[in-house]
């Protein structure tokens, strides 16, 4: 069998008296997309940063495209086969995007076709438009060809679309499913739980620094995604008490109440408690989901901005 891409085993990573990554294991197969999700301050970003190399570990073996990331012979090898995409990804402002990409490429022996790394990522119209007076997401993808710019094996991207408008969001995750295409191995970050359902082959999510799930997204809301949910928007405290005495899983999500349903009786029985009550309802049937695996394991619940609270 061939050797994953990465391989992690009873990862541990401790700050003094807390511990961050708290015994981990799990394995990165070549060619996949594999998102890690966790709440602010779950470990996904320390456990990150270790497999890059750029953060010690208290305990445990990581091991990155064959070699023991540890090993300081093999650390550097790697650095010529991964490429990194931070999460608040910037460069030099007064550079052209092609400037910034080339600059990044003189960093490496070898290195990918600048022109064409433009083009893959449809900024090749903007080669000499200066990086300072780029939109937030043409910068993004100006990050992402940097990353790629020393052709990498893997590829690591931290919240690639954090503060992007949903088109340019749905153009960056075709840029990542592109990437997988061509044989690439991804590890996303995101809070994004539709970005992680959308485009990875398997999600691992971390809570408190250990590794609560691991499978495909379909799995994973098969085991713990609950099925179906009635959905009432802005019902309110109103709503929520109403349906309360009928049923004990009801929750609130902002304004909106949540009821899980076994079967169109549960509805029938929802809709007439409500209407009895005299509430003008708008209502919508929502099937599971990534989001309501990570709010089942991790007892946060994902806002708007995509924060875990």
């Amino acid at each position: 069998m061939n050797e994953p891409a990465v391989a992690v085993q009873n990862l541990v990573k401790r700050y003094g008296s807390t511990t961050a990554v708290d015994g981990i294991s799990f394995e990165v197969q070549k060619g996949e997309i594999f998102a890690l999700l966790g709440p602010n301050g779950a470990g996904k970003t320390t456990t990150v940063e270790i497999i890059e190399g750029v953060r010690p570990a208290t305990a445990g073996t990581v091991r990155v495209l064959g070699h023991d990331i540890f090993d300081r012979d093999g650390s550097r090898e790697l650095r010529n086969r991964i490429g990194v995409l931070p999460q608040d990804f910037h460069t030099l402002d007064r550079l052209t995007v092609k400037e910034n990409v080339e600059f990044f490429a003189g960093m490496y022996h070898r290195h990918a076709n600048v022109d064409g790394l433009l083009e893959l990522l449809e900024i090749e119209d903007k080669a000499r438009v200066r990086f300072g007076n780029l939109s937030g997401g043409l910068k993004q993808r100006v990050g992402v060809a940097a990353a790629l710019v020393n052709d990498p094996e893997l590829i690591f991207l931290d919240e690639p679309t954090t503060g992007l408008d949903p088109e340019v969001r749905r153009a960056t995750w075709k840029v990542i499913q592109d990437l997988k295409a061509k044989g690439k191995t991804i590890i996303l970050t995101t809070h994004y739980m539709d970005e992680a359902e959308k485009l990875a082959d398997r999600i691992g999510i971390i809570v408190k620094g250990k590794i609560a799930a691991l499978d495909t997204p379909q799995s994973l809301v098969s085991a713990f995604g609950g099925g179906r949910s009635l959905v009432i928007r802005n019902g309110g405290d109103a709503a929520f008490g109403t349906l309360r005495r009928f049923f004990d899983e009801v929750s609130m999500e902002g304004t909106d109440v949540v009821l899980p349903i076994q079967n169109t009786k549960d509805i029938q029985v929802a809709l007439t408690a409500l209407v009895e009550r005299g509430l003008e309802i708008e209502i919508s049937l929502r099937s599971g989901s990534i989001e309501d695996v990570f709010l089942r394991l991790s007892g946060f619940r994902m806002t708007e901005s995509g924060e875990a609270k």
